[in-house]
């Protein structure tokens, strides 16, 4: 495969790479996103490129269509069957509540209860049979579903994790009366203890399956229509690809595929960048994009991968995930001052239609964006896919109304305020993917991307004491790009759940060998052409007694029961400075990732530069642009034009057609090899 696209669909925009290696051809394109069908956004960037579909030998595509379902609850109607007794445990859930204090607020479950249904059937914890299937009640519950209205059903069991018979064989019942192909058994997405956790993933996935399935179909057949025949790969949360032929079987790994794909990118271009390989192993990814700001932890090259991922309240799900921390902040995201008097910014949005008040789309409330064109940060006349922008004076209007005449402050002042009240949200959320987890920000880089990150990068590193920020040569393309050097990936998880001192020598080798063994089966399914396998390991484990578990990384397939002991007390004392000896350690869960190794990208021709001989040839011009206290007169550099290891200091204003980088007073800017910005704080 020498021609392959990388189409991401964003809140906002949808972004699309086309690189073929056999001629170093580099495409980009980035265009509104169509909210109602993300499929017609995929065609129209395809057609900004001037590519067609035809030529293309794969297409990779991260999409929000199953996180967007989810958060709207615009899923279908799902049927529960589960064992005699427990048709609540998904609405009982655990001991939290919608609010921290007071008897109030709200839980909508995923299944109505009139569409939970039981049937006899029991298996212990252990795995032994109490209850025989009832494979009458089975039946009669799924065309009682069917009667209902119910489009997919989950079979969830008891235990199943441990012993799975009685949901397969259900499953079997189940799918021979069934009016389509979506029909879940909840082991077969979540092989792991804990009912509710374990329930809740599998209603999630069997609420979008039909959501997923349905538009991959719509996006295959317009690219089919186009001439496309080949792969077409998805973007998983796990920051692998899958097939689109078996993709819909777990559509729940497809959430948070979009911010997923992101973080891939960092971390492969992290690894290339500066004057020595790996010299940028350990990030801190910040993507902002026009809806919101995610970030997460690269250490070693290796994104940090989670399986506590909780959409939203009582909505856990258990499925490995790139850890990936979002708020409601974004180019888009509106400023407003509460009934308190509080600035509030987020994290409601004006989104793609009708944007930011200086798109000129019918906009009225005052933005992120617009605040940053007050702030001469941004230039009003070189927006994005804006064909008319408005003046100045009217955005200061709009300013002064919504912000800065309740607050008693000027425009300036104003715009001023919302980008520090957005600072500090996004700082926030950087303190919760490091401080908060035993790392301190300034053993790493910040990598920057999205549309609006690098506008804020600077500012957040120096709130936070990062000494160096790496913005990539297509900041506002990086998800697009994430799909094209992502591999293929499927991950399995398995309960043991003993002490080490009760593990029998051997079993931890005999599951990892049985996930393997898994995974591979499903790259042959897949029919996608890899150069390598490799595979991932590691275990969940906790004191006994303890109710919280700790992600133990496993080196080899072969480690034994003192390897195991030796290396949790070691992840331990990393996370927590405490021994614990007289405490016996326990084997909860054991994860294998078989990745697909495939054809790695250049980076380096993704900066599609056409450098000038002086860094004087690449400035466009001088401009006014707020820092500090005052307005600086500040140049402003064309980033394409930017000589190789070009050097120069802040303050700055570097744009391209993706993004504007804004270089604050007293920072030192690098042009590296392959065209990354790196800029010492």
């Amino acid at each position: 495969m020498s021609r392959i696209a990388g189409i991401d669909v964003g809140g906002t925009f949808t972004d699309l790479i086309v690189v073929d290696d056999a001629t170093g051809e580099v495409r980009i394109a980035k265009v509104p996103t169509t909210v109602h069908n993300q499929a017609f956004g995929v065609i129209a960037a395809l057609e900004a490129a001037e590519v067609e579909p035809a030529s293309l030998d794969a297409i990779v595509h991260g999409t929000t269509t199953t996180t967007n379902a989810m958060l709207e609850r615009k899923i279908a109607a799902v049927g529960l069957i589960t064992t005699r007794g427990f048709r609540d445990v998904l609405e009982l859930g655990r001991r939290t509540r919608p609010t921290p204090y007071g008897l109030k607020g709200k839980f909508v479950p995923l299944i109505e209860r009139r569409l939970r249904l039981e049937v006899d059937e029991r298996v212990d914890a252990e795995g032994a049979v109490l209850v025989p299937l009832d494979e009458a009640q089975v039946a009669a519950a799924a065309k009682a579903l069917i009667a209902l209205g119910a489009e997919s059903v989950v079979i969830h069991f008891l235990h199943s994790y441990i012993n799975a018979a009685h949901e397969a064989r259900a499953a079997e019942i189940v799918r021979a009366l069934w009016p389509n192909r979506y029909v879940t058994a909840g082991h077969t997405i979540v092989a792991e203890y804990r009912e509710y956790e374990r329930g809740t993933t599998a209603a999630v996935n069997a609420a979008i399956q039909p959501v997923l399935h349905r538009y991959i179909e719509r996006l295959q057949s317009e690219l089919a229509g186009r001439g496309f025949t080949r792969d077409l790969l998805v973007m998983q949360g796990n920051g692998g690809t899958v097939s689109s032929g078996i993709v819909a079987e777990h559509a729940v790994a497809t959430v948070m595929s979009g911010p997923a794909s992101g973080v891939i990118a960092a971390a492969a271009t992290a690894m290339q960048a500066g004057s020595t390989p790996g010299e940028f192993g350990n990030v801190v990814t910040y993507d902002m994009g026009g809806t919101s700001s995610d970030v997460a932890l690269v250490l070693g090259g290796q994104p940090s991968v989670s399986s506590d991922l909780e959409l939203e309240y009582a909505m856990p799900i258990h499925v490995p995930m790139i850890d990936v921390h979002t708020i409601g902040a974004g180019g888009g995201s509106i400023a407003s001052v509460d009934a308190s008097g509080m600035l509030r910014v987020g994290p409601e949005s004006a989104g793609a239609t009708p944007g930011p008040i200086c798109y000129a789309r019918g906009g009225t409330r005052p933005t992120i964006t617009d605040a940053n064109v007050v702030l001469g940060r941004l230039d009003p006349d070189r927006l994005l896919a804006v064909d008319r922008g408005v003046s100045l004076a009217t955005l200061e209007a709009a300013l002064l109304q919504h912000v800065g005449t309740p607050l008693g402050l000027g425009a300036t002042e104003a715009a001023l305020a919302i980008v520090r009240v957005a600072n500090d949200r996004m700082a926030g959320a950087i303190r919760m993917v490091s401080l908060a987890r035993g790392h301190d920000p300034r053993d790493f880089a910040l990598f920057a991307f999205g549309g609006a990150g690098p506008l804020h990068a600077a500012a957040l590193a120096r709130e936070l004491g990062i000494p160096k920020l790496l913005i990539p040569a297509r900041p506002g393309l990086t998800n697009a790009l994430g799909c094209l050097v992502a591999d293929l990936r499927h991950d399995f998880v398995a309960t043991v759940n003993q002490p080490l001192e009760a593990l029998a020598a051997g079993r931890v080798g005999e599951v990892f060998a049985a996930q393997i063994a898994s995974g591979r089966a499903l790259l042959a399914r897949e029919k996608v052409a890899v150069e390598s396998v490799v595979t991932l390991h590691r275990a969940d484990m906790q004191f006994q007694g303890q109710s919280h578990i700790l992600p133990v990384a496993i080196e080899s397939t072969a480690i034994t029961v003192d390897e195991l002991r030796a290396a949790f007390a070691s992840a331990y004392w990393k996370r927590f400075s405490v021994e614990l000896p007289e405490i016996r350690p326990v084997l909860v869960n054991l994860h294998t990732a078989v990745i697909g190794r495939r054809k790695p990208v250049s980076l380096g021709a993704i900066a599609a530069s056409r450098p000038k001989a002086t860094l004087d040839e690449a400035r466009r011009t001088t401009r006014p642009v707020w820092f500090d206290t005052r307005f600086h007169a500040t140049p402003v550099y064309v980033r394409e034009l930017l000589p190789s290891r070009a050097r120069f200091d802040g303050p700055a204003i570097v744009e391209q057609l993706d993004c504007t980088t804004v270089i604050e007073p007293g920072n030192r800017v690098e042009v590296d090899a392959i065209g990354n910005l790196i800029v010492s704080v």
